[in-house]
């Protein structure tokens, strides 16, 4: 568990720490324990010199010089080192920096002889158009060039759709190639965020299952929301492994308030724990004696997962496509033709899997776009399919697992 951005920030400030200037460079590379490296002028060799003399850090060098070294980064280097202190923030939005990135990774290519160097395409882009745009604007428009290749790619992936479930064939291969996670974000009423990875991900046939747990969660008097969110590396390169080190794009699925575990949420319980449902999806587990939170389950269907995950932002979720209702096929007898795939599991073991065709509605179940059909008649017994063993949640933490059985079915407990 981390809180923020801190870590990953510590991360990237040691590796600033460590870069050397080209040769002919200003400033110094640290070098043994009270010693930094300079380069001496006129010699073109280095000399160790103690600290006590001489200490220079990035911090403290003129903006020009810093400029200079930025120019040397890359994209997802020059985001990170923004966000080290408020001043370089600033100063990694320079435009002239970002206006060199974007020219070099979207410039047309040349089919003549002679190739244009970076520097050259960059020179011949119009000053104006960099000075008279606010600070930051090439920067926001280089990822948002980025992130509309990212959506591209992704919707080639998932274009193909399974004709017996109607969800996209290739939804593990998206979620792979993109990177693709989940986190959750506990809010507390002060304001205080702890940003908790997925421990635990099992992908299914029509949804992927995702846990947390750990020894260090927050003390629940003091939360008072829960944001799930879907993260993607900002930039995608399908020809390295995505790496969690680096800038992330936050997609907010769906928001929680914890203030609702109370009796009316509460699905079942063991001698060890209670299980909560927040709708739409949301199982937290409390331990029975501290009150404290055990576990946090999210189940999420392949419909439009990978969109969900992916096309929102950290405040805002992505917006579903508006629903157009069916009109009947037959006025005199209602829709037909439907069919319909259960899949009913938990932990690893499957207790249903079947796929019902040929459904049909009658007129009168058709309302406000919605259509209710009968899948198995009670009366039936033909219709009726066996359940593997007896229906249970399983639950696991960091020291202690088990499963809940579940008499029957309960309203409300279902899969994004």
């Amino acid at each position: 568990m981390a809180t923020g951005r801190g870590r990953l920030l510590q991360q990237h400030w040691r590796g600033l720490q460590a870069l050397r200037l080209p040769p002919g460079g200003v400033g110094a590379a640290p070098g043994p324990a009270g010693f930094s490296l300079r380069q001496c002028a006129g010699r073109g060799r280095l000399r160790a010199e103690s600290t006590a003399e001489r200490s220079v850090s990035l911090d403290s060098m003129p903006s020009e010089v810093l400029l200079k070294i930025f120019c040397n980064l890359d994209a997802v280097t020059l985001l990170c080192t923004g966000c080290v202190n408020r001043r370089f923030y600033h100063l990694a939005n320079d435009n002239f920096l970002w206006i060199r990135i974007y020219s070099a990774a979207f410039s047309p290519k040349r089919s003549n002889w002679k190739v244009n160097s970076v520097e050259k395409t960059t020179g011949s882009v119009n000053v104006l158009s960099v000075k008279d745009k606010e600070a930051g604007y090439w920067k926001k428009e280089y990822i948002a060039k980025q992130r509309a290749r990212v959506r591209a790619a992704l919707a080639q992936v998932l274009k193909p759709v399974n004709p017996y479930t109607g969800l996209p064939v290739k939804t593990k291969e998206a979620v792979r190639i993109s990177g693709l996670g989940w986190v959750i974000i506990l809010r507390e009423k002060n304001g205080k965020e702890y940003i908790m990875e997925h421990i635990d991900l099992s992908i299914n046939d029509s949804s992927v299952t995702i846990m947390w747990y750990g020894k260090t969660w927050p003390r629940l008097a003091t939360l008072s929301t829960l944001d799930l969110c879907g993260v993607t590396p900002v930039f995608m390169d399908q020809s390295k492994t995505p790496s969690k080190n680096g800038p992330r794009w936050h997609s907010l699925i769906a928001k929680y308030n914890l203030s609702n575990l109370t009796e009316s949420t509460m699905i079942g319980g063991d001698r060890l724990l209670r299980i909560f449902c927040l709708c739409p999806g949301l199982l937290v587990g409390l331990w029975k004696r501290e009150e404290e939170l055990a576990f946090v389950m999210a189940n999420l269907h392949f419909h439009q997962l990978v969109e969900k995950s992916t096309l929102g932002s950290a405040t805002v979720p992505y917006e579903l496509p508006p629903h157009t209702p069916l009109l009947d096929d037959n006025p005199e007898y209602g829709l037909h033709g439907y069919q319909l795939h259960i899949d009913m599991h938990s932990g690893g073991i499957f207790y249903l899997c079947g796929t019902f065709r040929n459904l049909f509605t009658k007129k009168g179940y058709v309302e406000d776009g919605y259509v209710k059909i009968v899948v198995i008649s009670f009366k039936n017994n033909t219709e009726h399919l066996p359940l593997i063993g007896k229906v249970g949640l399983s639950w696991r933490t960091d020291i202690f697992d088990g499963c809940i059985k579940f008499p029957g079915s309960h309203e409300g407990f279902g899969a994004l």
